[in-house]
């Protein structure tokens, strides 16, 4: 067995947007988590949550993928079944196919990050610039392609699955989580502006969800 790996992250209070989508940062305490890892190490974990936080930045209008956990997410779904490639038929032929088909190699995801990781080096140790050129230097593999869809989905799940860390990522964009009516609203905005605060499926519910990655 493995010696356990941690991710040290900062708490810095909760995030909250206005109506016109202000970010406003409330109730903030400083303060250090650290988040057990289940697949990378830490120096793997801190390489992934440089590279995405690269992809998708903070900025005046928001959080970005390092503020939703992003990395978390990620480090999740590779050490799932998904990673080891459970779902997908990995029988040969390997081929190129057409990009309608996806990808149809002979890796698994937690290979490709693997290897994707190698290649990107000392990333954490670059400038931010540095760091965009190394990015856009392999922008064509697989490696990067995987590291964007997890990135942006990690900014926007369901926060049972480790990202949108305080919804954050649905606060962004405005979305409400998968609400199930809006009955109870109906009559209570006459000529108001409505956005309601986002609910997760767990809040929705009213009971605790096991997220598919966790699931034996």
């Amino acid at each position: 067995m493995r010696r356990r790996h941690f991710l040290t992250v900062t708490c810095g209070g909760v995030l909250v947007y206005s109506l016109d989508r202000a970010p406003e940062l409330i109730a903030a305490q400083d303060g250090k988590v650290r988040v057990p890892l289940r697949f990378f190490t830490e120096a793997e974990a801190g390489a992934v949550a440089a590279a995405a936080a690269r992809i998708f930045p903070s900025d005046s209008h928001g959080p970005g993928a390092e503020q939703a956990g992003v990395v978390i997410y990620i480090d999740r779904q590779l050490a799932s079944p998904y990673g080891r490639d459970r779902y997908r038929y990995r029988g040969e032929p390997f081929l190129d196919g057409s990009p309608e088909f996806g990808y149809q190699g002979s890796l698994t995801p937690r290979q490709i990050y693997r290897q994707g990781l190698a290649s990107l080096g000392d990333f954490t140790g670059l400038e931010a610039a540095a760091q965009d050129e190394r990015l856009r230097s392999i922008e064509k593999s697989e490696f990067f392609q995987l590291l964007r869809r997890h990135t942006i989905e990690g900014m926007f799940c369901d926060p049972m699955h480790g990202g949108n860390t305080g919804k954050i990522g649905w606060q962004l964009i405005g979305f409400p989580g998968p609400r199930m009516s809006y009955l109870r609203d109906v009559d209570t905005h006459h000529g108001q502006a409505f956005r309601p605060a986002p609910e997760s499926l767990e809040e929705v519910l009213g009971r605790k969800v096991t997220p598919g990655e966790d699931e034996p």
